[in-house]
């Protein structure tokens, strides 16, 4: 069973979503979870020993678990992420130019047709997903 798929079935039955997971360099196995509300420390350590028990009987290969929040500036990974967070500001970065730039920073204004509609200076730039290489939000203080 690939990785993603396990954590993909595993967390939400903890109450948890994942936001995004990598393998750092030196075998470091980075979790990135989220719940409304927001993480606290004592979700990580549930996550975690959780995740440790599960890789274990999994045969998942790693040196090190780290179990986080994705933090305030949030990676928009999924089309669920962009509804949530709607009426907040992010940045999105494209692949390719839109009205000549691939850098944004609006709020977000919805999904539509397999788009995000992002309020950048009193316009609504229309940015279609397969266009987006990086989203984050960007907090707000």
């Amino acid at each position: 069973m690939d990785v993603r798929s396990l954590l993909d079935n595993t967390l939400p039955g903890l109450g948890y979503e994942l936001v995004d997971f990598e393998l750092a360099p030196g075998g470091s196995f980075r979790v990135f979870i989220d719940k409304p509300g927001g993480i606290t420390v004592e979700d990580c350590v549930q996550v975690s020993n959780h995740l440790t028990r599960l890789f274990t009987v999994e045969n998942v290969d790693y040196e090190r678990l780290e179990v986080s929040s994705p933090g305030l500036d949030r990676p928009l990974k999924k089309e669920a992420d962009f509804v949530r967070f709607t009426g907040q500001l992010a940045k999105i970065r494209t692949r390719l130019p839109i009205e000549q730039q691939k850098r944004f920073l609006g709020r977000l204004a919805g999904v539509e047709d397999g788009a995000v509609k992002l309020e950048v200076e009193g316009r609504t730039v229309v940015i279609p997903f397969s266009n987006i290489d990086k989203a984050r939000l960007e907090p707000e203080f």
